[in-house]
């Protein structure tokens, strides 16, 4: 049984709760929250989904181990950053990135929808 996928998704989800706590602190030190939505989704997109879904992944390494983990994995890993970034670009006055952050969400969004898919059917066929 393959848990290398889980065990990457929490190595990931620490890199992002890594950068999640430095940028509050660095929020919290300088009194400029204007950043704080790109926090919040560093924390729950970055720290909690991703130590989440790798978590599951661990626990259910046979059932969830296969190619579209592996897509899943890549378009979240590929969009996230790049949501945050385009993100913290508008929210700091660049109007024209806001379709970057648009186009970002929604694979993201694909992403979310992909692990929903492979969790439902895989681990429905696990029970039964």
């Amino acid at each position: 049984m393959d848990k290398g996928l889980g065990l990457r998704w929490i190595k990931m989800a620490a890199v992002y709760l890594t950068v999640g706590v430095a940028l509050g602190i660095h929020m919290g030190k300088s009194h400029d929250f204007v950043l704080a939505p790109v926090h919040a989704h560093i924390n729950l997109l970055g720290w909690a989904t991703m130590a989440l879904m790798g978590v599951l992944h661990h626990l259910f390494a046979a059932q969830l181990a296969n190619k579209l983990a592996q897509v899943q994995f890549w378009l979240h890993q590929v969009a996230t950053p790049v949501m945050l970034i385009a993100l913290a670009a508008m929210l700091m006055g660049n109007a024209a990135v806001e379709p970057v952050v648009g186009i970002a969400s929604l694979v993201v969004g694909v992403s979310v929808l992909l692990f929903l898919y492979n969790v439902l059917r895989n681990l429905r066929a696990a029970a039964g």
